[in-house]
């Protein structure tokens, strides 16, 4: 698997495996839409991690850096819509878009990464725990807006 930032051509293919992420609809392919997408790939602090076995994008995450002005001005990190192709899974591509991820947060000089998630299998916070996550230090809260 080749792990590296999503591309302008990969819209597609991300949104078609978002709809495998909370039974996401796949959008129209509109200017909207597009706009969007460029905005998001051309943000410095925004990061679309893929993984693609071949040219079929199987896995990612999103990763962003935010600026901080505590812990000695150093930004840290949130991951949000990590997702693997169910037929790609159980075979470390997740844990592998992670890492890359990880190393990027650490390349930017991230004191941490924030990942939550709303999974309740004990096997999926378990490959959360073995990426390095623990569910121990924070407590999150999250206030759903309309």
């Amino acid at each position: 698997m080749i792990i590296s930032e999503a591309r302008k051509q990969d819209l597609e293919q991300l949104l078609e495996l978002y709809t495998r992420l909370h039974d996401n609809v796949l959008p129209p392919m509109d200017e909207k839409l597009q706009t969007l997408w460029q905005k998001i790939i051309s943000d410095p602090n925004h990061h679309v991690v893929i993984g693609l076995e071949g040219e079929k994008l199987i896995s990612s995450c999103v990763l962003l850096i935010v600026p901080n002005l505590t812990h000695g001005q150093r930004p840290y990190a949130l991951i949000e819509n990590v997702i693997t192709h169910p037929d790609y899974r159980k075979r470390g591509y997740g844990t592998r878009v992670l890492e890359y991820a990880k190393e990027r947060a650490a390349k930017e000089g991230c004191y941490k990464i924030m990942l939550m998630t709303g999974a309740k299998q004990e096997s999926t916070l378990r490959f959360y725990e073995k990426a390095g996550y623990n569910r121990l230090d924070k407590t999150a809260f999250v206030q759903w807006l309309e």
